[in-house]
């Protein structure tokens, strides 16, 4: 098979995006390559694809157990044998892995990096056909990535004892420096296919961290029945934040690493089948998460650097669809974190890297273009997708506001924390102020017309100006600049962007969107085809977006597939997931089609053969059917004949007997034309002997014959 016949047949997608298929071809001819690709963005096709045209079989090292059994699931539900092999596994599970791995009905096995560094398993590779290797998540390899594991280190051992197998390294987030630790730790040729890190589909929202918990409820109950992870500095956080949120009413849970293993395993379970639609989180969770309708993600803190920000709201909208993430920034968190980076081992790096948040958080342009300038990537026009695209910021003159709080940090011996600068600003009577005399200065109650919040906004935009440090080893007093006394006297200008009230934000309401009627249908349809999504992923113990995509079933309730052809042209059903699972969405998406039309009184959208089923599924006989719908019987007969072609397991004895059809399809195997275009061809070749509902019945067994033939399993 060609990569484009696997890309149909198993995955339900018609076009390859940008690198997959140049990134399969290279590991097709025995080459190494290093992937860089956002999360969403297919890089696992690149291995799983060429697995399924390789002899022999594909390892995939995957850092997670839990990311290893979505994978799987997904791969068997798709009709590709996979398997993986882990510690949980109990003996009899691991048995049925080998056994099938030594009889080859296995074409991928996904282990976990210290599993495939043991003796036992070494022993075991020695004696299977391997494909090639994949490096799942490799920026774990090196020491200057975000998330560095130690047990990645030792998979340069693979290209020492398999010289000759490729190994394909992929990640969603790795800068210039990690992807030459990658190659360089890897031993591995520098073929390097780096997709863009654009997610036009994720909207980007920076919000001052007031009230946090109020925004937070506004946004989610704005958002109901959908999923999101709620990211927070601390475990406490986590914890508090989950209670606070259950109180107002929603199912949330918290996760955090000092949780029992059981438990962590549980809850991202819980999360992962939609049972849990709300998870509070530090930054331990979701790197084993292959779930693709999280809708939405929220940073209740600001995380240290850009590469796993961009990581963590990667997780949301990774089946194309619209997604939100929010990022709560405070000047407190961005001192704290500076405090973390300098007492870290590499404090110039993690200073620069938290830098480059700051910039992120504090920008006032396009703020798509300041995430993908990190990945060295350009973005020519604004996305129109941020916040600040959205809602451009008014610039006013801020050099008296300047002057006033550069004054005040002179006047008082640069001795004052930001904290201390607002409340002298605003003539506080706190007495800290009145013991040390600061209430005598000339700037004491210069800024009472802004609050606190407008206060602290300016505040930081003054610092991202650098009109001040902040001294972190000397209490976090601020210190003016030399830029800052040129604007203090009045040498130079600045420009700052307006910061309204707090007040004025919470009354700034949107338009509410206006609903279509054909968008209220298709919204209902899409409630009714995920009830049916949940009870199919609850019998067959799978998540539910492995059944099927949010993407995938908000296109079922806009084209409304009703036949075979129609429904193998939504993205995501290949044949396995239409054998077993796309006729249930057709007779749902039916019998809605129904609904409508006894509402409306007017076509519906769909095939006209099934309604017919309706009525025969409602006990009519096939002439009876034809006097109602005022058909001919042989148009009804014709109905039928496609229904049954289509899979249906429709009652077709009073057409053509059982012994007639095999004896029929038999005869039209053996015509050396295609029958399915020369109908009347066929009709008067049969001298008429069988009708055309017949020959189309009999054409439709025969293809059944042959698909069962081709099928894998």
């Amino acid at each position: 098979m060609t990569p484009q016949q696997v890309l149909e047949k198993y995955f339900g997608y018609n076009t390859f995006r940008p690198h997959q298929l140049e990134a399969i071809n290279t590991l097709l001819s025995g080459d190494d390559a290093l992937i860089i690709m956002p999360t969403g963005g297919g890089k696992s096709l690149i291995f799983q694809i060429p697995a399924m045209i390789m002899d022999g079989l594909a390892i995939v090292v995957s850092p997670l157990i839990s990311l290893m059994k979505d994978q799987v699931d997904a791969l068997i539900s798709n009709g590709i044998p996979a398997a993986f092999v882990n510690s949980a596994q109990s003996v009899a599970e691991k048995k049925k892995v080998l056994d099938d791995l030594y009889d080859g009905r296995t074409k991928l096995l996904y282990v976990a990096p210290e599993t495939l560094l043991t003796r036992n398993f070494n022993e075991l590779l020695n004696r299977l056909d391997i494909s090639f290797f994949a490096i799942d998540e490799a920026h774990c390899i090196s020491s200057w990535g975000h998330d560095f594991r130690p047990e990645y280190g030792q998979l340069a051992i693979l290209k020492d004892k398999f010289p000759q197998k490729p190994i394909v390294a992929l990640t969603a987030t790795a800068d210039r420096i990690t992807q030459a630790d990658i190659v360089k730790l890897l031993k591995i040729k520098d073929n390097r296919f780096i997709s863009s890190f654009d997610r036009p589909n994720l909207s980007l929202t920076v919000a001052p961290a007031q009230k946090r918990l109020q925004v937070i409820d506004n946004f989610i109950s704005e958002r109901p029945n959908t999923s999101g992870i709620i990211y927070t500095l601390s475990r406490k956080m986590s914890e508090n934040l989950s209670a606070k949120l259950n109180a107002k009413g929603y199912n949330t849970a918290f996760y955090h690493a000092k949780m029992e293993p059981e438990e962590r395993a549980r809850i991202q379970e819980e999360f992962i089948n939609d049972r849990i639609p709300i998870i509070c989180a530090t930054i331990a969770f979701g790197m084993g998460i292959d779930k693709s309708n999280v809708r939405w993600v929220i940073h209740y803190n600001l995380p240290k650097n850009i590469e796993g920000f961009y990581q963590q709201i990667g997780r949301a909208g990774r089946d194309g669809l619209l997604s939100d993430t929010v990022l709560f920034y405070t000047y407190g968190d961005l001192e704290l974190l500076q405090k973390f980076a300098k007492e870290s081992g590499q404090p110039e790096i993690q200073l620069e890297k938290l830098k480059r948040m700051q910039q992120y958080a504090e920008a006032t342009t396009c703020r798509r273009k300041i995430l993908l300038s990190y990945f060295n990537e350009q973005l020519e026009e604004n996305c129109g997708n941020c916040d600040i695209c959205k809602s451009p910021p008014k610039t006013v003159d801020g050099s008296i506001l300047a002057q006033k709080a550069l004054s005040a940090i002179l006047r008082t011996k640069e001795q004052i924390s930001a904290s201390m600068t607002i409340d002298i600003l605003r003539g506080s009577g706190r007495k800290e102020i009145y013991d040390l005399g600061y209430q005598k200065i000339k700037t004491y109650g210069a800024g009472r017309e802004l609050s606190y919040f407008q206060w602290q906004q300016y505040l930081m935009q003054m610092l991202h100006h650098g009109l001040f440090d902040i001294d972190y080893q000397d209490h976090h007093k601020l210190k003016v600049t030399p830029y800052g006394k040129k604007i203090l006297k009045g040498e130079k200008k600045l420009a700052l962007s307006h910061v309204g009230s707090f007040q004025d934000m919470k009354k700034a309401k949107k338009p509410k969107p206006v609903v279509s009627q054909k968008q209220h249908k298709e919204s209902k349809l899409f409630d009714k085809l995920r009830e049916l999504r949940a009870e199919l992923a609850q019998e067959n113990g799978v998540p539910a977006y492995i059944i099927f995509s949010d993407k995938s079933l908000r296109q079922m309730a806009e084209e409304r597939p009703v036949t075979r052809e129609e429904m193998m042209k939504i993205s995501g059903v290949g044949e396995h997931k239409y054998l077993q699972y796309g006729r249930q969405f057709s007779l749902i998406i039916n019998e809605f089609n129904i609904s409508e039309y006894n509402k409306e009184q007017s076509k519906i959208y769909g095939s006209t053969f099934l309604f017919t089923k309706k009525l025969l599924d409602d006990g009519l006989s096939i002439a009876e059917v034809a006097k109602q719908r005022h058909y001919s019987k042989l148009t009804i007969e014709s109905h039928i004949a496609r229904l049954y072609a289509e899979g249906d397991d429709i009652d077709i004895s009073n057409i053509i007997s059982q012994d007639k059809l095999i004896e029929l399809s038999v005869l039209l195997g053996e015509l050396p034309y295609p029958v399915d275009s020369n109908l009347k061809k066929t009709f008067e070749h049969f001298d008429e002997a069988y009708s055309y509902p017949q020959i189309k019945l009999g054409l439709a067994h025969l293809e059944r014959q042959n698909a069962g033939k081709s099928s894998l399993f």
